[in-house]
Order: C-alpha cells, then structure tokens, then sequence
C-alpha cells in the first residue's frame, strides 16, 4: 500500500551532465600564439611554392646567407618597434609616431659621424665628426625624448594617444627634414655599417640586436611585477591608481622605452641604406607596426600583451612582404594585396568569428 509521503514525493531529478572535455586541439588553438604560428608556416609554405630555395641556407665567408635570414634580417626594425609600441597599447595607448621618430634618429646620427676625409698615410681615410658612441648615444637620447615627451602629453595634460602622438608624428617628421635641410644625407664611415649590415658569429647584428630587446623585455617583464603594472594599467587605469601603482609614471617610461626602440630601428635603417633621409625615413613603419602587434595577439583595447606574439607578428608582415614581391604582384597593389591578407588573419584571430562559423556548420550539418 503506497503511503500519501511516497505519492508527493517528487520524482528523481537526473544527474547533471557535465559538458564534454576539450579535446586537446582545442585548447591548443585557444593558445595566443597557435594562430599567429600557424598563418607564418602557411605564409612561409606559399613562398616556398614560388622560390624553392626558400630554405637554403649556406654558410659563406664567415657568415650565414639564405632567404630566410634575409627575412629575419629586414623584419628586425619592425620587430624592435613593435615591442616597444606593445607596451604602448598593452597601457592602452598608441603611438603612430614611431615612423617620424625612426626619421629623427637616423638624421642626428647623419649630423654627428658626417664624412669627411683625412689623409693618413697618404690614404684618404673617412673620419666621423663625433665618436661614434657619442653619436649613437645622442641618436637615442633624442629618440627617447620624443617618446618622453607623447607620454607627458598623455599622462600629464590628458591628452588622447592617438592627438599626442599624432602632434609628435607631424611635428617630428617636420624636425628631421630641418635636420637635413630636406635633403638625403650620405654616411660615409664605414665602422657605422655594422649596425645594419654587419655580422657577428655569422649572424645579423640587426638580428641580434632585435633578438636582444626581446630577451632583456621578457626577462624584465616576467622576473618583476612591471608587467603585472602595465596590465592593471590597461585593464583599468582609475583602479590601478587606487591601488597604489604609479599609472602616470609607468606611462611615461613605457612611452619614452617606445621611442627608444624607435630610435634603435632608426639607426638600423639609416646604417642599411648608408644616409639619412628625413623625407621617407620610416614612412608607414607606424602602420606595420601596429598590424604586427595586433597579429601577434595583443589586444587594441590594453591589458594583455604578448611579446613573443609580437615578434611572429613582425616576421609575418615581413614574409607577406616578400611573398608578394616573389608573386610578382605589381608595386601599386601591394599595399590592397596585404590589407586583404591581414584581413583575413584578424578574422581567423577573432573568437566570435570563428564561433559564428562554427554555428553556421553546424546548422547546416542539421539540416
């Protein structure tokens, strides 16, 4: 006989089901660095199509020559400026200066070496105006001050990035053509080469120096709360401030470290070319640069960053670059040809993308 409790009990409710476990693809491509690795490899692998002797590598004179180094060795300028400009938009900030301050740099290192001619032992032998370090060391300094100077406009008189840097990048293009009175000014001291042609170890020294940046930033970053700083800074700067970091002052350095970098790029360039030309010195590097920032996996919108992202991003601008000059796509439409490229690549990057059409399959799966 069933008793009135067993009668209003309530049925059994059914165990709850957990979701399925991640495979381990998808946690894979979860990973900020799987996408940026993966568009480099199908970069590279297209180039490869079209020049087969992408991967040759021969070791020539004490040095190591090859495609790929050449490509490592051009993006070097982009990757120091990037990272600089990471820890610019990780704050969330920007800087569309860099390509006029990459100008700056390399025309008051022009100024400084010079090259005139000295007779010794009755050779004629270029000389530099300054010592070469002296120069250098002004070249930078002049770099990390108009870095200096977006990041006081910022963080003092409150100024948005973007008008900031947009003063200094009309207003620091203006400078460097007054600094050589609009003119291409040849280097002829043949010690400053090194920096953009020279090797060391059989290696770039563009490369090296790039590669330097990287590690001292990683090390930096990761052994000391800095990097912790800039996230909390551009996750939420009012809460940063509360919460007793220094927002303004952390902002000013990583402005002034974004033109130092750019200062370094522009004595790579400048020392490449042999002369300083203060007209077309860095024209778009800005532009590339933040592309390679992005592609890398840094968000626009501050907080998280990646510098390892940022450097595969740099590599992938520049391999995109040689793989349509290797097309053969004419100069005009290169520019369209890369828009569409990067495009897509953001497009692959973006979660809610590849949600939507996940979505899409599945319901024409359904069907």
């Amino acid at each position: 006989m069933t008793t009135s409790h067993e009668m209003n009990a309530s049925p059994p409710r059914p165990a709850p089901q957990l979701p399925p476990p991640d495979s381990a693809w998808l946690r894979a491509a979860r990973h900020p660095l799987v996408w940026p690795l993966v568009t480099l490899a199908l970069i590279l692998a297209v180039n490869a199509s079209l020049n087969p002797g992408l991967w040759h590598l021969e070791w020539r004179d004490g040095h190591l020559y090859g495609s790929l180094v050449d490509i490592v060795n051009r993006a070097a300028p982009l990757a120091i400026v990037a990272l600089g400009l990471t820890l610019v938009i990780a704050t969330r900030g920007i800087d569309i200066s860099v390509g006029a301050v990459v100008a700056i740099s390399g025309a008051v290192a022009a100024l400084m070496i010079g090259g005139d001619l000295k007779i010794v032992d009755g050779q004629p032998v270029h000389i530099s105006h300054w010592p070469l370090p002296v120069a250098l060391l002004a070249a930078l300094v002049a770099a990390a001050a108009c870095g200096a100077w977006n990041g006081l406009l910022v963080a003092r008189a409150g100024l948005q990035p973007i008008i900031a840097t947009l003063i200094m990048m009309l207003a620091g293009r203006g400078a460097a053509q007054l600094l050589t009175g609009g003119q291409i000014i040849t280097i002829y001291y043949p010690p400053y080469f090194v920096i953009g042609n020279g090797f060391f170890l059989g290696v770039p020294v563009a490369a090296l120096l790039a590669l330097a940046v990287w590690l001292g930033m990683t090390l930096l970053l990761d052994r000391s709360a800095l990097g912790l700083f800039i996230q909390a800074i551009g996750i939420n700067p009012r809460a940063a401030r509360v919460a007793g970091v220094r927002a303004r002052t952390i902002t000013i350095c990583v402005y002034a470290f974004c033109g130092l970098c750019a200062g370094v790029a522009g004595l790579i360039v400048s020392s490449n070319v042999k002369s300083a030309d203060g007209n077309n010195a860095g024209i778009l590097m800005e532009l590339d640069a933040i592309l390679a920032v992005t592609v890398g996996g840094t968000l626009l919108t501050g907080g998280r960053f990646t510098l390892a992202g940022t450097v595969i991003g740099a590599l992938i601008i520049q391999t995109l670059t040689s793989t349509i000059y290797a097309i053969g796509v004419p100069p005009e439409i290169n520019l369209v040809v890369k828009a569409v490229v990067v495009f897509a690549v953001m497009l692959l990057q973006s979660p809610e993308f590849r949600r939507q059409v996940r979505a899409l399959a599945f319901r024409g799966g359904a069907r």
